[in-house]
């Protein structure tokens, strides 16, 4: 009679457990519309917060210091250099024994007891007795210390102690080729703002001369043939004007971009006057020395092959065998117990005997990672000497370029200046003046790509040398503090006091 009783009552348990399980499931919960637009708002808000407001034009050190401080990218470099710091203050902590406090009560429904029985006769022996409470409260601290696992831990520690430091040099890489791309940027930036000022008048005076050649020509006044290849060359220089003041439009938003400037935002630039020459005191038989000594690259696969030899260490710990000391305090509020308090201590060997069986390929993987780090620094050796005799040879060649770009935009000016002091009032005559005037801005937009390549082609040898745009420590990490420092740091460079 008691099964249909039984039954129910296992039933319901498992109908409420698969209710409870059911519960438990997790379904996809996509984002709604105002969740991504509540982290749009708040997103928009944090690429732009704290930052220091454009109170005038920008000189060339401003952006940079502003592109250091504040880029997006280099942030995320900063971030990884401080988790990374995190996750080594974790590390040692994988160091010290192990401290564990426990406390709990337990209760039950009946009392615990046993009886005896005769191994022989098998009869009861002694009738059912009890040593414990139906209630009891425990607590216990234990230390202990695995001689073993501190072994591991101490090479692990040491490995993300050089994973830090790897950070930081891929932080510095970051860094270096940010200060190249602003530099390149900036000039850019500084020909488009001189030079859009002068392309709406000249395609204002542009499309004038086509609205009266039309005229002319409807009018009959003109050789219709002369009229439509007027017209023709006419279109052609509006439409290179209108393909130039695109091009310009372009170069404040990249730099902005650098500097984390919000975008659309109007900004002014202060360039130095005229294109001085970027000079770099350091002799081309001292580059490769310097490259070899500075790269972040070459630095990081150091780290990169300490990391593996440690892990070679750690590899030959774990074949070791373990030592556990251990020690504690323990309290129990059983009754039935003679002592309620007690203390103790105790010393365990442990070793994986199959580990012994597996040493040789264990070894052989440890060593074939470092032998790959090993190998991987020497590769990139090689490859930092090709990139600085590259980088040289671009940086001279965009030097003569500039040069020569520079004569011909003087020839260009000059003609524009003869043009319009030998145009006559006819229609030819505005023709040849808007022909000279459109070929004087190419020239000069030339010459500021040109400059702006140079300027690039410096930058880019600066990095290849591993010099970094501001010292180890600044007096301060503000504007006004940074770029003092940049600029500082490039006099030295020019003075040939790089390290």
């Amino acid at each position: 009679m008691s099964l249909p009783l039984v039954f129910p009552k296992k039933a319901l348990a498992a109908a409420l457990g698969t209710l409870i399980l059911a519960g438990c499931a997790i379904h996809p919960r996509p984002l709604t519309l105002e969740q991504r637009q509540a982290a749009l708002a708040a997103d928009s808000r944090a690429m732009f917060a704290e930052q220091a407001p454009v109170s005038g034009p920008i000189t060339l050190d401003e952006a940079m210091a502003r592109a250091l401080k504040y880029n997006l990218d280099h942030r995320v470099k900063m971030m990884e250099e401080a988790l990374a710091q995190r996750q080594l203050d974790l590390s040692n902590f994988d160091l010290l024994p192990q401290l564990t406090a426990a406390a709990g009560y337990t209760t039950r429904d009946n009392v615990l007891a046993s009886s005896s029985q005769d191994i022989v006769t098998g009869q009861q022996s002694l009738v059912p007795s009890t040593s414990s409470e139906q209630n009891a409260r425990r607590a216990d601290l234990g230390l202990s210390w695995n001689v073993l696992d501190f072994g591991v831990s101490y090479y692990g520690a040491r490995q993300q102690a050089d994973r830090v430091l790897a950070a930081q040099q891929r932080r510095r890489k970051v860094v270096q080729l940010l200060m190249q791309q602003t530099r390149e940027a900036y000039w850019q930036a500084a020909g488009a703002q001189k030079l859009q000022a002068q392309i709406e008048p000249l395609l204002a005076q542009a499309q004038q001369a086509l609205g009266d050649s039309q005229a002319i020509e409807k009018q009959g006044l003109k050789d219709p043939l002369q009229s439509l290849a007027y017209q023709r060359e006419l279109l052609g220089l509006v439409l290179q004007l209108e393909s130039i003041r695109d091009e310009l439009a372009q170069a404040k938003p990249k730099l902005a971009s650098i500097m984390n400037l919000e975008p659309g935002k109007p900004f002014e630039l202060a360039p130095p006057e005229g294109f001085a020459e970027p000079k770099l005191g350091i002799a081309p038989e001292k580059m490769e020395e310097t490259a070899l000594l500075n790269r972040p690259e070459l630095i990081e696969a150091s780290y990169n092959e300490r990391i593996g030899l440690n892990e070679t260490h750690k590899a030959m710990a774990k074949l070791l065998p373990g030592i556990e000391l251990s020690a504690g305090a323990h309290y129990d509020s059983n009754n039935f117990l003679v002592n309620n308090e007690w203390r103790d201590a105790g010393l365990q060997v442990s070793w994986n005997l199959l580990n012994l069986l597996n040493a040789k390929h264990i070894k052989a993987a440890a060593k074939a990672q470092y032998d790959l780090a090993r190998e991987q620094r020497l590769a990139l050796n090689m490859a930092v000497l090709t990139q600085v005799h590259v980088a040289y040879i671009d940086y001279a060649s965009r030097k003569q370029q500039f040069e020569w770009t520079q004569q011909l935009n003087d020839v260009e000016q000059r003609i524009l200046e003869h043009t319009r002091n030998a145009t006559a009032a006819d229609a030819q005559g505005k023709l040849s003046e808007i022909r000279a005037a459109t070929s004087a801005l190419m020239a000069a937009l030339r010459l500021y790509q040109s400059y702006a390549a140079y300027q690039g082609a410096y930058g880019q040898m600066v990095a290849t040398l591993g010099l970094d745009p501001v010292p180890a420590t600044v007096a301060g990490h503000d504007l006004p503090s940074l770029e003092k420092a940049i600029h500082e740091t490039e006099q030295q460079w020019s003075e040939g006091a790089a390290q």
